[in-house]
């Protein structure tokens, strides 16, 4: 944040000074108490189980120059205390603030799976010709967003940030705050069904990103999906389609493998550019299209963006490969979907040099009714896409144990429902040559169990 007065402050979200002056330059927001990077703002959150007003000051005492609350009606105090009616809008209200007085391009992406690795991947093709500006982390939310966007600096000259949703009308809050020049909807799956009720539900939800999307904008959206492909942009609004069929703008050709690396020929209005990635998985062909397809809409030859992508090698439990010198180990921990959850058992059907295939499974949450259904079917697809042993961890993945038992009984299944026993089970079980596939969603914490053995 580009020092920021308290005066501003109370500017954008109509809230009274109780103590302090309003001189007082703010360089940060912060809503941890624990994390203040220098002359931050602390805006205390009231979530469903903890007030964070209650560490007000544990946050001055940190590095916190100021701070909103919606608790406290006088003050008297050296450091500026703002009252506001309600934190998480008054915090809202100053990431609109704040965007008011940016001026360089933002690109908005959404979807229900692929959203972070989208994200990197567009970031790493634009670099190649701007200073790029991204999402830190999974600040997505209603929270999060304007945090990110309080972040950027005069010298990012075009951003790529994320817009996650949870529940109904999230997006259209975030999207409003952001308002993008151009918004990527990666595809539509099941990831918060059970906030949402159904399939398409979660559509009509992801189309909301347009609620922010700038007169003239661009929306660029998966033709490969079946729900995307027949959908318009907003009028006034351009639709850009990427994907592997014909009726996409930006396609992807003759897609195949080198060495196991997904390589295609990227293909726009008779253009065509060798395209090969340093990530493994298939599903990242799409990931790459729209990152071609944004850089070009921004003025970068594909043939650039290209080499620009080759040097993206994914990140930290996001189908993260280790040559451990006895195992190969697949660390795709961060989160889980159906879809997410096959393109984790695709990577570990692709490695090809290895004794042995072992898929480590955790349960996926957030499907709603259907979920043991969900479950179900990825031991089907097991079963069609066999590995040698199938071991998961958790009640809901005893469902796809179940489903390999019943459909393939030649593979090798083991239960948890405790991290320790299953890690001792691994340790005992693996040899040498084997390759490990860990997946599951981020609040199993399988992530823990994946970091014992890379």
């Amino acid at each position: 944040m580009v020092d920021m007065t308290v005066k501003e402050i109370l500017s954008a979200t109509g809230g009274t000074l109780l103590s302090g002056s309003e001189d007082t330059v703010l360089e940060h927001i912060s809503i941890d108490s624990r994390t203040m990077k220098g002359n931050d703002l602390f805006v205390p959150i009231i979530g469903e189980k903890v007030d964070a007003h209650r560490f007000i000051k544990q946050a001055f005492e940190h590095g916190a120059a100021a701070v909103l609350t919606s608790e406290h009606d006088e003050m008297v105090s050296e450091k500026p205390w703002i009252r506001v009616a309600d934190t998480k809008k008054a915090l809202q209200a100053v990431g609109s603030f704040y965007r008011d007085h940016l001026s360089l391009p933002l690109i908005g992406i959404t979807g229900s799976v692929g959203k972070t690795t989208t994200r990197e991947m567009a970031a790493c093709a634009l670099s190649s010709r701007y200073r790029v500006y991204k999402t830190p982390g999974n600040s997505n939310s209603q929270v999060g967003l304007p945090i990110t966007l309080s972040e950027i600096t005069p010298e990012d000259e075009i951003g790529v940030i994320e817009l996650g949703m949870s529940e109904p009308g999230e997006l259209t809050v975030i999207a409003r705050i952001a308002r993008i020049h151009m918004a990527v909807i990666t595809n539509i799956g099941v990831t918060h069904i059970e906030q949402l009720g159904s399939k398409e539900n979660i559509y009509k939800e992801k189309l909301t990103i347009q609620d922010g999307l700038c007169d003239n904008g661009i929306l660029f959206l998966n033709g490969d999906d079946d729900m995307l492909k027949e959908t318009k942009a907003k009028t006034g609004c351009t639709t850009i389609y990427y994907g592997t069929g014909e009726n996409c703008d930006y396609r992807a050709i003759d897609v195949h493998a080198e060495d196991g690396f997904p390589a295609f020929t990227a293909v726009h209005k008779g253009k065509q550019v060798p395209v090969r990635l340093s990530v493994l998985g298939s599903h990242n062909v799409l990931n790459a299209m729209v990152s071609l397809a944004v850089a070009a809409e921004n003025g970068i030859p594909m043939e650039e963006a290209a080499k620009s992508l080759m040097s993206f090698t994914g990140f930290k439990n996001r189908q993260q490969i280790y040559q451990t010198g006895k195992l190969t180990v697949i660390d795709d921990t961060y989160n889980a979907s159906p879809v997410s959850m096959k393109a984790g058992l695709e990577i570990l059907d692709s490695i090809t040099k290895t004794e042995r295939k072992i898929a480590v499974l955790a349960d996926m949450k957030e499907l709603g009714e259907r979920s043991r259904e969900f479950h179900y079917e990825i031991g089907v697809y097991i079963a069609n896409h066999p590995v040698d042993c199938v071991v998961t961890l958790g009640e809901l993945a005893g469902e796809i144990a179940r489903a390999v038992r019943e459909n393939a009984p030649d593979i090798t299944v083991m239960e948890f429902m405790e991290q320790e026993p299953l890690i001792a089970y691994l340790k005992g079980a693996l040899k040498t040559g084997d390759c490990v596939l860990f997946k599951g969603s981020n609040s199993m914490k399988l992530g823990q169990v994946a970091e014992q053995f890379h």
